[in-house]
């Protein structure tokens, strides 16, 4: 029998946060500002031919309310899984190492990911990124310093989603936070 992704949606100030998670793992399996419906269709099809329910993620509960917070750390030790290449899975996984409340350009991405002159290609990897705020892409500026774009609610969302974890220091350590209520869950 298979069981079925499991669905949390979270009220956020930037729209509604849609989770799916698969429960024998809790890996997140897509993410992001559309209804659970809609992430749905962007999870790799492999998982979508597993359907999706409302259910109960409480680490996932604990994670988004700290980063509602402004503490995007526990955000980065919540395992997530989709498709792309090697080059997008590497420009994913330098994005979680991307601290929360700083910024990376795309031509530092490409470097990280250890090819330097593929900045197209990290924005693309930013671009076809469906498991936001998990895999930070709002993180990513350009070389300027200009926010560029946002796929998941455009420029001024991405500008507060910046300004959001930049009012709170960077925490180092691995120490439970206080009980946060910031995000609601619907």
């Amino acid at each position: 029998m298979t069981i079925p992704l499991v669905a949390v949606q979270y009220d956020t100030p930037f729209g509604d946060l849609a989770v799916l998670v698969s429960p024998e793992d809790e890996v997140v399996r897509a993410s992001g500002f559309h209804s659970a419906a809609d992430m749905a269709l962007r999870v790799s099809p492999r998982q979508r031919a597993r359907g999706w329910e409302p259910g109960e993620l409480p680490r996932i509960d604990e994670a988004v309310e700290a980063w509602l917070a402004g503490d995007g750390f526990l955000l980065r030790g919540i395992p997530v899984e989709q498709d792309g290449g090697p080059f997008f899975q590497e420009v994913w996984e330098t994005l979680r190492d991307v601290p929360s409340g700083e910024t990376i350009s795309y031509q530092e991405l490409a470097e990280a990911a250890g090819r330097p002159r593929a900045m197209r290609a990290a924005g693309t990897a930013c671009a076809r990124n469906n498991i936001a705020p998990f895999v930070p892409c709002h993180r990513v500026v350009k070389s300027g310093g200009a926010l560029g774009s946002y796929g998941f609610g455009g420029v001024e969302m991405k500008a507060a989603m910046i300004a959001l974890e930049q009012k709170k220091t960077v925490r180092t350590d691995d120490a439970s936070l206080p009980g946060a209520s910031a995000g609601a869950r619907r």
